[in-house]
């Protein structure tokens, strides 16, 4: 059963906890790829969306943004209004307003319904492609063979062309309306421009694409010198990042190139003679993966030092913890993130883990505090509810731990798993509850599922 993009968050690679799920069903573009979660990433990815969202009349609640584990230099939109920033163009963007400009772009996408229309697009450049098909194998069968051929590869060019022409249109007008909700939300494109020309500069060096985003979003010159007159003609095109943002982008910049670099690769981007913040905590990240958790300590302990009020400082530290197999003195540093960001659902999520890691039963339910207050936020979170499981299972809560499983296989489409967990709680669970009525709200709605799939 395709899980819908919109639950993307249920099953992730956690960028600021060391833990992994199940695969999850992605856009064509992202097959293969990790959904990377990380708080102080996301904030900042939902920071620079939510005034373009606004500008562009978009309910801002049903947008999101993701970012996915993969070295492509790539970026796209899906239905109904999600966003894909690979980790590669994070990586290969200089400034806050470059990335702006991409989501602005990517937004612009979404405001004018071209994704919609891209599948009627895709199913109308398909019918020469099918005809030419057609007529090739009728020809083959009447004895010409080349002549068959050629009629199919002459309908796979046109289909091809048909479908590049009306992109190219899509393209250029998502750089139209990108550039107005830039100027509606008094940005400069001139980080829009910039990351375009240098695609083009790369393009015209190169006697191949250079990445999948060049091949999806074209990058000639003459798109260059439209998104030229674009900048001319704003008012804003002078405004510049404030250093407050291009702090927050160069942290988490470099946290990401921490942890998704190779290690020697992303020890060369920030050597030890680069004694900045964002070259400090890339080490960290990297040293914690190497593993060499002294040196990854005194890093972070740095970083900590000047600014004792960063949550994600203290979150870095824990995992660190964590990662020595010191779960007990990871959580006062989990605990501090949370008092310090008490509604990211990802910081709970960490800290109960960390309490569960020590197998103590006293814990269990001060993590299971934890795990509700994560669910209030993202109810469809599979780590959450599998997490949930075990500290139920800790407090000998055996249906509340068979519900939560049943939850666990129900926001992870495995609707027989989901049925056989959800009666078996609704049989212990006092009738007429709330958990009751979950349980059986469950076996109602996986029931029927749970015969489709077998």
């Amino acid at each position: 059963m395709p899980i819908p993009h919109r639950h993307l968050r249920r099953l992730v690679f956690a960028l600021g906890f060391a833990g992994t799920f199940a695969a999850i069903a992605l856009p064509a573009q992202a097959q293969g790829m990790s959904v990377l979660r990380d708080t102080e990433t996301e904030e900042m990815l939902r920071n620079y969306e939510m005034p373009l969202a606004k500008a562009a009349g978009l309910d801002v609640n049903n947008v999101h943004v993701y970012l996915m584990g993969s070295p492509e230099i790539n970026a796209f939109a899906t239905q109904p209004a999600d966003i894909y920033v690979f980790s590669g163009i994070l990586l290969w963007l200089k400034r806050p307003n470059e990335l702006i400009g991409v989501m602005a772009h990517e937004t612009g996408h979404i405001a004018a319904g071209h994704l919609t229309r891209t599948a009627y697009a895709i199913k109308k450049a398909t019918v020469p492609m099918l005809l030419s098909l057609v007529a090739g194998i009728a020809a083959m069968v009447a004895g010409a063979g080349e002549a068959g051929l050629a009629i199919m590869q002459v309908g796979q060019s046109m289909a091809m062309a048909q479908f590049a022409a009306f992109s190219r249109v899509q393209e250029s007008t998502a750089d139209q309306i990108g550039a107005r909700l830039l100027l509606a939300t008094h940005q400069s494109p001139v980080g829009m421009y910039r990351t375009f020309q240098r695609f083009a500069q790369e393009e015209a060096m190169s006697a191949y694409k250079i990445d999948k985003f060049a091949v999806d979003h074209p990058t000639g010159e003459d798109r260059v010198m439209d998104l030229q007159d674009l900048v001319d003609a704003s008012p804003y095109r002078n405004v510049q990042d404030s250093p407050e943002s291009v702090h927050t982008f160069e942290m988490v910049q470099a946290k990401l190139a921490g942890f998704v670099l190779p290690v020697k690769e992303a020890l060369t981007r920030y050597p030890v003679s680069n004694t900045s913040a964002p070259a400090r905590y890339a080490r960290a990240m990297a040293y914690m993966r190497q593993p060499n958790f002294q040196k990854a300590m005194d890093e972070i302990n740095s970083l900590i030092k000047e600014e004792p009020n960063n949550p994600y400082f203290y979150e870095v530290r824990g995992q660190i913890y964590v990662s020595m197999a010191r779960p007990a003195e990871g959580i006062p540093d989990y605990q501090k993130a949370v008092d310090l960001r008490p509604a990211a659902p990802l910081l709970r999520q960490e800290l109960a883990t960390a309490q569960l890691a020590t197998e103590n039963p006293s814990l269990a339910g001060a993590a299971l505090q934890n795990l509700k207050a994560a669910l209030l936020v993202e109810n469809d979170d599979l780590f959450s509810w599998y997490e949930a499981a075990q500290a139920y299972s800790m407090l000998k809560n055996q249906p509340m731990a068979d519900l939560s499983t049943a939850e666990l296989n129900f926001n992870g489409g495995d609707m027989r798993k989901a049925l056989v967990f959800a009666t078996r709680a609704r049989a212990k669970l006092p009738q007429g509850t709330s958990d009751w009525q979950r349980a059986s709200d469950i076996i109602g709605a996986a029931g029927p599922l749970a015969r489709q799939q077998q």
